[in-house]
C-alpha cells in the first residue's frame, strides 16, 4: 500500500480552536481533546511542529489549559477569521518552514477545519483530517463535511492513529516503543 502524499513532506499538525466556550458547547468534545492530545504528543514525538490557533482569544480565552501544557514550544495564533490562514503570521510561517502538508484537529469542522482545509488546498498544500480528533455542534453539519472533501477535494480523511503508524511505518523505528506507550495511554 503507498503511504498517502501528505507523509512524504514536511508536515505540521494545526489544531484549531481547542478553546473552553467551544469545548462547553461540543457533546463529544472530551472525545476531541482526547483524540487531539494524542496527535500533540504523537507530534512531537516525532519532531513534528504543532500549530495553534485561537478565535478571538481576548473574547473567547485562549487554548484550555489541559490542552496547551501538552505542547513544549507550540506557535499560537490568534485570529478573528474562521479560516486559519487568516491568522496573522499563519501563512507566512507555513512557507519559511517550508510546509507542504497539514494534519488537522480542533473545531469546528463546517467553520474554522473547512474553511482551513479549503485555503491550504488553494496553496498548494496537502491536508489530513484526523477525523476522530475534530468535531462540531451538530453532527449532520460535521458529517455533511465529511462527504463534500471525500468526494470535491485531494483532502485525506484519517483517524489520528492510522496518520501516525503510518508515519513510524514500521516497529524498527527508532521511536516505535514511546510511540506505543502514547498508543496505549490515549485508549485507556
Amino acid at each position: 500500500m503507498e503511504t498517502p502524499a501528505p507523509f512524504h513532506q514536511s508536515i505540521a499538525l494545526v489544531v484549531i480552536d481547542l478553546q473552553a466556550p467551544f469545548l462547553k458547547a461540543i457533546a463529544s468534545s472530551d472525545s476531541i481533546v482526547k483524540r487531539g492530545s494524542f496527535a500533540m504528543e504523537a507530534a512531537q514525538l516525532l519532531d513534528i511542529p504543532v500549530l495553534i490557533t485561537e478565535q478571538v482569544p481576548e473574547k473567547l480565552g485562549p487554548t484550555a489549559p489541559d490542552v496547551l501544557r501538552l505542547v513544549n514550544a507550540p506557535h499560537v495564533f490568534p485570529k478573528n477569521a474562521f479560516s486559519c490562514f487568516g491568522a496573522e503570521g499563519f501563512g507566512q510561517w507555513l512557507v519559511e518552514h517550508k510546509i507542504e502538508g497539514l494534519l488537522i484537529c480542533g473545531l469546528e469542522t463546517p467553520i474554522c477545519v473547512f474553511q482551513t482545509i479549503r485555503d491550504a488546498l488553494r496553496e498548494g498544500i496537502n491536508v489530513t483530517l484526523l477525523t476522530d480528533a475534530v468535531g462540531g455542534r451538530r453532527a449532520e453539519d460535521h458529517n455533511a463535511i465529511y462527504n463534500f472533501l471525500a468526494d470535491r477535494t485531494e483532502a485525506s480523511l484519517l483517524p489520528a492513529e492510522t496518520v501516525f503508524y503510518s508515519l513510524i511505518g514500521e516497529a524498527t523505528h527508532p521511536k516505535f516503543r514511546e510511540f506505543t506507550a502514547l498508543v496505549k495511554k490515549y485508549n485507556n
